[in-house]
Formats: C-alpha cells, sequence, structure tokens
C-alpha cells in the first residue's frame, strides 16, 4: 500500500431472504463496520447483515 491510499477492508454485506448477497460499503474497522450493520437491523425482515474482511491483495475474496 502506498502513502496516501486508505485502506478499507471490512465490508458490510446484505442477505436479503432469497439469500441475494450486496456489499453494502467498505469501512476502516471492524467496529465501524458491525455499528452500521446494527443500524441497518429490523426485526420485521428477513434481511441480514454481516461483517466480513476482505483480502488485502484486493482480489475480493476473503481472509
Amino acid at each position: 500500500m502506498s502513502e496516501g491510499t486508505v485502506s478499507l477492508p471490512w465490508i458490510v454485506i446484505r442477505q436479503d431472504d432469497n439469500g441475494n448477497r450486496y456489499r453494502v460499503g467498505r469501512y476502516a474497522t471492524r467496529a465501524e463496520a458491525q455499528k452500521v450493520a446494527d443500524s441497518f437491523e429490523d426485526p420485521g425482515h428477513e434481511r441480514l447483515y454481516s461483517v466480513e474482511r476482505v483480502a488485502q491483495n484486493g482480489d475480493g475474496g476473503r481472509n
């Protein structure tokens, strides 16, 4: 990573009741990502929000 580059290794994933997964956003820390995921939770819906770390090489895979 070069100087001035921001690392956002944590992502929030939304999974709907049909099993489709969507990336909601990327965040610098797990705590920040978890706070966002928690804010989206709605007991009246079947959507699930999770926090995942993406691979350091930027290929979109998970560590």
